[in-house]
């Protein structure tokens, strides 16, 4: 029907241009951000999933980063007790000399010296070896703890791990077979003076005894930190499998697909001129009313 009220036409060329501008659009600015979801209006189910997987994968890497200092504590302990094992070898090849009847008084008085020496950096490792200033080896350090470590090990506040080593470094582990050997002069305080200490010139049997069960404790306590340590090696391998995969399907869902996007838009580009050149024609067709009436 002719109108000159109404262009019929004209209000669908107008609607489907609007609509072809509107899809124009959406693929020019996904094109631009590389997204496919740049707010909720494109996908609000899509959108809840991705945010909940950007959350779950940034905890992750936060997780991953964790294991890492974790494992750096476990080898700066491991490394101290390292030494701790050199040293009591050390002090364990002195008690075995001085215990041999070709050893004289001041034979005795000198090995005594150095072992007195060695038991006080025994006692300087103890007291003063830290990580990130928080202090591991001394009886009220990080590892001496009851209540063990805890890592958190995951995103969600349920993915933990507790080690303990109490047992392992305290008055009956460690530090009192420790004790034990040298007399009762290992401080872990940093106060330790074994100077006067005549362990060798009175006892040097019962030091070799007391020195195995201690290299004996370090070798256990040792043991457990590097078993600690390769669980949370294995953690990190987990941990970056699945934020691997969590950022995967993030990417499913958020990225925006080029080659499909690239095609669509170039469609609604066409179809815009289409519509335009549309719209022109219909916007002519009241003129056709005129001629009726000439």
């Amino acid at each position: 029907m002719l109108s000159l009220h109404t262009n019929a036409a004209s209000l669908s060329a107008q609607s489907s241009l609007s609509k072809t501008q509107n899809s124009l659009s959406n693929s020019m600015t996904r094109l631009s951000t590389g997204y496919r979801i740049n707010s909720s209006m494109d996908d609000a189910a899509g959108l809840q999933i991705a945010t909940r997987l950007k959350a779950q994968s940034s905890g992750m890497a936060v997780a991953m980063r964790n294991t890492q200092n974790s494992i750096s504590m476990m080898q700066t302990a491991d490394g101290a007790l390292d030494e701790v094992n050199n040293i009591l070898t050390r002090m364990k090849d002195l008690a075995t000399q001085a215990a041999d009847g070709s050893s004289s008084d001041d034979d005795k008085t000198a090995m005594d010296a150095e072992y007195n020496s060695l038991t006080d950096e025994l006692s300087n490792i103890f007291s003063n070896t830290s990580f990130g200033g928080t202090k591991l080896l001394s009886s009220d350090g990080k590892l001496a703890g009851e209540d063990g470590i805890t890592f958190q090990i995951g995103s969600d506040k349920s993915e933990t791990m507790t080690a303990k080593f109490n047992t392992e470094l305290g008055d009956d582990g460690v530090i009192g077979k420790i004790k034990a050997a040298v007399d009762d002069k290992l401080a872990t305080d940093g106060t330790g003076d074994a100077s006067e200490n005549t362990v060798l010139s009175t006892d040097a049997n019962g030091a070799i005894d007391n020195l195995n069960e201690a290299i004996k404790s370090v070798s256990t306590l040792r043991s457990k930190l590097g078993a600690v340590s390769n669980r949370l090696d294995h953690v990190y391998n987990n941990l970056s499998n699945m934020s691997s995969n969590t950022q995967a399907a993030t990417g499913r869902i958020m990225d925006v697909d080029f080659a499909t996007e690239s095609a669509s838009m170039t469609s609604n580009q066409m179809l815009m001129q289409a519509g335009t050149a549309m719209l022109k024609q219909t916007n002519s067709m009241s003129s056709m009313v005129m001629s009726l009436l000439q």
